[in-house]
């Protein structure tokens, strides 16, 4: 079975301005992509590249892409119940869930694999998949049915928070390696303009954690398509080519790189959901629109020289806006 459906479009710099904020809105509010909106996970026509994508990914070394710290059981089966209700719920023409006897059934015709999962949630046998190297936790074997990204914030009893779960095959120039165990301050310390932001960190990880669900936008720009952007390239790939930050105004390709991710709390458990959907728009095409051509441009021109190092923007920025600013 391979799904027919476009992927969702989002143009999050609708208001002409790069800015960095945590930008949160109610989860399912509509913003133009019906039911796509009202999903965690979205299915499209994509799926099987972004699950090549992570095969991949988990064959290089799957340590890279996926780390726990202090993921408790409970924890870990509370997301996982919350995953599948998801899946079955948005998805229910690819993903089922059954329980016989005391085991737990979770099947996917998309990639016809079956989880067998105990009554904790816990991953028993997998039924179906020759992925090599096979699934460690019922947590890396969800990760590959879907085209998010998952990672998951705790919160202990004396407000301190950390990332305790990350499942990473669509990485932004961020390593799970290095974050995981971190608090939301020290994840973000490295981005430019969070200072004020990091000042909060532990609020915001508190409306993480006890407000409804809620969905944000990031955006960046690529010279390519490449899901996995690894600090670290694999090996024999020069790391210039890897990063997908190079500019050739004589033969122009840039992307704008958007994450959608949704926020998912679980007061019970102290902890949530974190997801980040990727998606590219070629802004060849974009800058044929005159709106958000001027759109683009004026968030490029409102970048700070840090947010324009961070970004890996800082020598392309003129030669991009010129690019942006001819008419094909």
């Amino acid at each position: 079975m391979k799904p027919f459906n476009h992927p969702a479009s989002y143009f999050p710099l609708i208001n002409g301005r790069y800015e960095v904020k945590p930008g949160m809105m109610p989860f399912g509010c509509c913003l133009g992509n019906g039911e796509a909106d009202q999903q965690v996970f979205q299915i499209d026509e994509h799926f099987t590249h972004y699950r090549q994508n992570k095969i991949l990914a988990r064959g290089e070394r799957l340590s890279k892409y996926y780390q726990t710290c202090n993921y408790s059981p409970a924890v870990a089966g509370a997301i996982a119940c919350l995953i599948i209700e998801r899946l079955t719920l948005e998805h229910p023409q690819y993903f089922d869930c059954q329980k016989i006897a005391n085991t737990l059934q979770f099947h996917s015709r998309l990639t016809q694999e079956t989880l067998h999962l105990n009554a904790d949630w816990q991953l028993q046998q997998v039924q179906g998949s020759s992925v090599i190297p096979p699934y460690v936790s019922t947590l890396d074997a969800l990760a590959a049915q879907i085209q998010e990204d998952i990672t998951v914030i705790c919160r202990s009893e004396d407000s301190s928070n950390w990332l305790s779960a990350v499942h990473l095959c669509y990485p932004n120039h961020w390593s799970a390696e290095v974050k995981i165990g971190q608090n939301f301050t020290a994840i973000h310390a490295p981005v430019a303009g969070m200072e004020k932001i990091n000042l909060r960190g532990d609020a915001i990880v508190n409306t993480m954690i006890e407000q409804k669900p809620m969905v944000r936008f990031a955006w960046g720009l690529s010279t390519d398509t490449r899901l996995n952007h690894h600090p670290q390239p694999p090996l024999g790939v020069s790391a210039n080519q890897w990063q997908g930050r190079s500019f050739d105004s004589q033969h122009p390709q840039l992307y704008l790189r958007i994450e959608r991710q949704v926020i998912w709390g679980l007061p019970k458990y102290e902890a949530a959901l974190f997801t980040i959907r990727t998606y590219f728009k070629d802004c060849g095409v974009l800058k044929q629109d005159p709106a958000l051509r001027s759109k683009l441009c004026a968030a490029i021109q409102s970048m700070t020289s840090q947010s324009l190092i961070y970004k890996g923007l800082l020598e392309s920025k003129a030669s991009i806006l010129q690019w942006l600013g001819e008419m094909g």
